[in-house]
């Protein structure tokens, strides 16, 4: 029997925003595709970062100013890609065009390339706390693998 690695359970859907945005066309952008983050790519495509609605709020109630407290560890750790309520994404729509998408986005990027084993991209996502990594081909995102993909697995397991 096979191993199964990333590519085999990867999402392969990703939405990305360009660092170059403004946060009020990245807000624009989660609420249009109804979203709660998304990985940030350079011009060349590159995977340079993650955003999410946190990162809005924070500098919203900043008023434009970025006030984050980024030296709590779970500061990183949160659901950045997950599908997003209505009701979370009401109001987040920005006044202004607000600090780039560069200033807001959290610079690290949890990854693994697409023939990692599925049993390492568990054993990664427990260790980093981590509920979802980006599967990468080279620089490029090719796809996600998040805990509800992991389980999704387990469930096929002990029913076959």
């Amino acid at each position: 029997m096979r191993q199964l690695v990333a590519r085999d359970l990867m999402n392969e859907e990703i939405l990305t925003v360009s660092e170059d945005w403004s946060a009020r066309q990245l807000s624009e952008f989660l609420t249009e595709h109804e979203i709660s983050g998304a990985p940030v790519v350079d011009a060349e495509g590159h995977v340079v970062g993650v955003v999410s609605l946190s990162d809005l709020a924070r500098a919203e109630a900043g008023e434009g100013r970025l006030v984050p407290d980024r030296s709590d560890p779970d500061y990183w750790v949160r659901g950045w890609e997950e599908k997003a309520s209505l009701d979370e994404l009401h109001g987040l729509r920005l006044e202004t065009e607000g600090p780039s998408v560069r200033e807001l986005m959290n610079p690290a990027i949890f990854s693994v390339d697409e023939e990692t084993p599925v049993s390492e991209v568990a054993r990664s996502m427990i260790d980093a706390r981590i509920h979802r990594v980006l599967v990468t081909r080279g620089r490029k995102i090719v796809g996600i693998v998040s805990t509800t993909d992991l389980l999704g697995l387990l469930v096929d397991e002990a029913v076959n």
